[in-house]
């Protein structure tokens, strides 16, 4: 299953749960629009996918999105606006992926985790982001 996490009519983020139904090929999980992109890739055995190389092409990107790859653990992610409001949270479970696009984000480790983060660089965490207080615990809103 594929969620799209919104906030008035903007998205805030993609997850992609465990179970999601996977066909063979090349899957994109994300629309061509969006700054970061991910698929899904089955094929058999002896399939060859033939060398190639990316063009370089030139491309504006005006924030930084981020992929979460859930390996190991359990966390909560609370979703905030721009302006630093608490919105609402959801749970990750191992075998996840999110894909952060807008917004701002925090996360609260539920169980041991291991996680893979997927960012565009170069990334500067000096000055790439901006931290603040989380929501109190006892606002949390799971949807």
């Amino acid at each position: 299953m594929i969620e799209n996490i919104k906030y008035k009519n903007e998205v805030l983020a993609l997850i992609v749960r465990k179970k999601q139904p996977r066909k063979q090929g090349v899957s994109f999980f994300t629309p061509p629009q969006y700054n970061q992109q991910f698929s899904n890739i089955i094929h058999k055995k002896h399939y060859v996918i033939k060398p190639h190389t990316h063009n370089k092409i030139q491309r504006r990107i005006n924030n930084t999105s981020e992929v979460i790859i859930i390996e190991q653990g359990k966390l909560r992610v609370d979703f905030y606006t721009d302006s630093k409001k608490y919105l609402f949270s959801k749970l990750l479970f191992k075998g996840d992926i999110i894909l952060l696009i807008n917004g701002a984000h925090g996360f609260k480790i539920l169980k041991d985790t291991r996680m893979i983060e997927v960012k565009q660089g170069p990334y500067n965490p000096k000055t790439d982001k901006e931290k603040f207080e989380p929501i109190d615990e006892k606002q949390i809103k799971i949807k």
